[in-house]
């Protein structure tokens, strides 16, 4: 079973190479490696080039945000299983794909998840942090819940059924799919209770009050344009569920 992992940067230089490094460690043997570049003009390029014979594909071009490029990433893709490791994210030990496969084959299930850690951007061995999911509920989704984006590997047979990420969302179209593949079309979804993978502080929807305001509006736009009703107080809700990250 080959496992595609796909990578999305763009003037990524400061933090790529330790996301690359903690892919080509994996013990996994499986694994088909996807960087999608967009066309950067630092020194990314430079790096890429140095593990270009270990990595399976790199396509580096003009996209239209990171979302249109997880697109291409999974159009792409060859593997039975699709996960995603952003370019300033990385896998926190070498034997993670490892038991990602071993989960799949053992329980045949259609996605995965696991924990995650928020680490500081400038000294990544300081934990901001724990992002314990816990076990997926039918219905917690109401109560505010998602898994972590970072984390979730899902069959690539599953974009050809209910389709790929939304590109008209801006910051959100990762709560989006997920919402839409695990509450609305009920996939089988299995736990793996381990961190898998350390995220450095200030992504794209986190990095300004404003942008989480934004990202906030956009949740509930996702039950809507899935024909779904929005729970009462979403917009609060799945804020509140994270304030416990700060003490797990």
């Amino acid at each position: 079973m080959t496992i595609s992992i796909i990578t999305v940067c763009y003037n990524s230089e400061k933090t790529i190479q330790k996301t690359i490094e903690s892919v080509l460690s994996q013990t996994y043997p499986e694994i088909e490696y996807i960087i999608i570049d967009g066309k950067s003009t630092d020194k990314t390029l430079q790096l890429l080039s140095r593990y270009k014979n270990r990595i399976s594909k790199i396509i580096s071009e003009k996209d239209n945000g990171i979302y249109d490029a997880l697109n291409k990433g999974i159009t792409i893709a060859k593997g039975e299983i699709v996960g995603i490791l952003h370019s300033d994210d990385y896998f926190s030990n070498e034997l993670v794909i490892s038991k990602i496969a071993e989960i799949f084959n053992k329980k045949k299930t259609d996605a995965l998840y696991s924990d995650l850690q928020y680490v500081s951007k400038d000294k990544p061995e300081k934990i901001i942090r724990n992002w314990v999911a816990g076990i997926f509920k039918k219905g917690i989704f109401k109560k505010g819940w998602m898994p972590p984006h970072p984390t979730f590997y899902v069959k690539r047979e599953l974009f050809n059924k209910y389709g790929n990420y939304n590109t008209n969302f801006i910051f959100a179209s990762d709560y989006e799919l997920m919402l839409r593949f695990i509450h609305k079309h009920e996939i089988k979804l299995e736990y793996l209770p381990e961190v898998t993978v350390k995220m450095r502080v200030g992504g794209k929807g986190n990095v300004t009050f404003v942008n989480r305001i934004k990202a906030n509006a956009e949740d509930k736009k996702a039950w809507l344009i899935n024909q779904l009703s929005p729970p009462w107080l979403i917009r609060i809700k799945k804020p509140l569920f994270k304030l416990s990250q700060f003490w797990k």
